[in-house]
């Protein structure tokens, strides 16, 4: 292990020798699409305006990601590069560094998102953007190369996993009454909390989105169809609210350190995702910002309408 974190800090001592205000200011703007910041931008935008089954679906790969990542940087406690040189650190982060939640997180997102793009942008941008990411935490200190190749291969595995049960398990949750669904949601985001109780965010936004996403299916969908400029706005007004929902109860909590006791902190974050999942839809469909969604009948409700006819 010390050989390879020594050969981890020539590399690091290397990418940053070519080092140069320019450079370095792109390489913080990669860094940024591994950030929570990004997750709520995209998300939403991939939930309410381009397909949601997908968006949920990606949502829930990347927060159970998350989970996963931060368990094992714990379990691995692998300090970071400026930790041994501290001239490294061109910023700083929190925790341990292996493997490198930004390289897993972006694999898992931009994969998963790949089908909503049209070839071979898909490809590209599964493939190009994980990797640019990656090499930014390198160049900027916070990541020795194998935590980020540690990233990539994590987050391709759990690609993996989506795509051998990913169908099977969402058909599942689809065939489920909805107090069973929201349990069993409720006991994969306990089990998240088990994993890495110091950060209760995660397994919040994932049973708020997951959970709402299930209370959803009683009341009338909304369809992610419409003009551009309708989509827009759409997108717009919803960014708007979830900012308040999203500020407001930290803005109130503002004194207490970390956000709150962990139990606050789920409740803020599954009040977020509840929002995106369902609040957010019920208010476009009130405002005119979608259109409702036809009804999708089941077999059994399709023999019963021919019957009664």
């Amino acid at each position: 292990m010390d050989h390879l974190l020594s050969w981890g800090l020539i590399a690091v001592r290397d990418a940053q020798s070519l080092s140069n205000p320019a450079l370095t200011a792109a390489m913080k703007g990669l860094s940024l699409l591994g950030t929570e910041y990004f997750y709520l931008a995209l998300l939403p935008l991939l939930y309410w305006c381009v397909d949601k089954r997908r968006g949920i679906r990606i949502g829930v790969l990347v927060f159970l990601s998350c989970a996963v990542n931060l368990r094992l940087k714990l379990v691995f406690a692998q300090p970071r590069p400026y930790d041994l040189d501290p001239s490294l650190g061109m910023v700083a982060e929190s925790g341990f560094g292996l493997p490198s939640g930004h390289a897993q997180t972006t694999t898992v997102l931009c994969g998963s998102a790949s089908p909503l793009l049209r070839a071979p942008w898909g490809i590209v941008s599964a493939i190009v953007l994980p990797f640019l990411v990656g090499i930014s935490r390198i160049y900027l200190g916070v990541h020795f190369p194998t935590d980020v190749i540690a990233g990539w291969a994590i987050g391709a595995a759990i690609l993996g996993l989506d795509r051998l049960f990913g169908e099977r398990i969402e058909s599942f949750f689809s065939r489920l009454r909805d107090s069973l669904a929201l349990a069993l949601v409720a006991a994969v985001a306990l089990g998240m909390n088990v994993l890495y109780m110091q950060d209760t965010s995660f397994s919040g936004a994932f049973f708020g989105l997951a959970g709402a996403s299930i209370y959803a299916r009683r009341g009338p969908s909304f369809s992610v169809s419409g003009s551009f400029f309708r989509r827009s706005l759409r997108y717009l007004f919803g960014m708007a609210t979830m900012a308040i929902v999203y500020a407001l109860p930290k803005l109130l909590l503002s004194g207490l350190e970390g956000g709150g006791p962990p139990l606050v902190r789920f409740l803020r974050y599954a009040l977020l995702g509840g929002w995106v999942a369902a609040g957010a839809p019920r208010l476009f469909l009130k405002m005119g910002l979608a259109q409702p969604e036809p009804k999708a009948y089941s077999a059994n409700e399709k023999e019963e309408s021919v019957i009664s006819k």
